[in-house]
């Protein structure tokens, strides 16, 4: 049996799905889940092999859902928003449904995922790594689900396989890797200063030589961080210096 979790807070799009995987006897629904933090709770304690997925939810979307997993099962994304769809086939989701899609298109993407289960499962391991220009982040902290407004983190800091996240309040790990941060965050309010350093331009306060070639920014809040010659050319540049 494929384990299948629906995740949608419309009621008759999930009641859809299930009706419509009622013709592939291999699929179990386990649970029907309203929102990004149920569908999260039901991932950790079902483990399932694959989930029919809403874009658009309260709380939190389904790209910030599945960032916050270590190895997300396969997903099939159902949504009414098509400009989604490049970013959830770059991030290898098995396919993208288009609400209000007929029984028919439904009954492909579950041949397509057939197809690909005769090997394995695809993962979507690669949604951390969607460049889209984002305005929060979202962490987990312990057992909590933490939203991060991008305005307010000071500086990233790569650290191993995480992005350490620096804010007034505190320090966030993240597991992303720095290039697709700065990908996914606005150029114009984010710099890459060095290659282990992003930094928000509205905490800049100073910048000071250091070394040769080398630089520091002093931040709002005292931080100083390192500036390479190429990171330097770049603040330059859109700092208008």
């Amino acid at each position: 049996m494929i384990k299948t979790l629906i995740i949608d807070d419309e009621p008759l799009a999930a009641s859809i799905v299930q009706e419509f995987l009622a013709d592939f006897p291999q699929f179990d629904v386990i649970s029907i889940c309203r929102d990004g933090f149920q569908g999260l709770k039901a991932i950790q304690e079902h483990e399932p092999d694959l989930i029919f997925l809403d874009v658009q939810m309260p709380k939190i979307t389904g790209f910030e859902m599945l960032e916050l997993l270590d190895e997300p099962p396969a997903v099939i994304f159902t949504t009414a928003f098509d400009q989604y769809a490049l970013k959830a086939f770059d991030a290898m989701a098995i396919d993208y449904l288009l609400k209000p899609f007929s029984q028919e298109r439904f009954s492909q993407a579950i041949e397509k995922l057939l197809a690909q289960k005769g090997g394995s499962v695809e993962s979507t391991q690669k949604l951390n790594e969607l460049a889209e220009k984002r305005n929060r982040l979202v962490v987990r902290v312990k057992n909590e689900i933490k939203i991060i407004p991008t305005r307010e983190v000071s500086f990233f800091e790569a650290e191993d396989d995480y992005i350490a996240i620096h804010t007034v309040s505190g320090k966030y790990l993240k597991k992303m890797t720095m290039k697709s941060l700065e990908e996914a965050l606005d150029p114009a309010k984010f710099v890459r200063v060095h290659r282990s350093y992003l930094i928000n331009l509205n905490e800049i306060t100073k910048i000071e030589p250091y070394e040769r070639d080398n630089y520091l920014v002093i931040l709002r809040g005292g931080e100083k961080v390192p500036v390479s010659k190429n990171g330097y050319s770049r603040l330059r540049q859109v700092l208008g210096l």
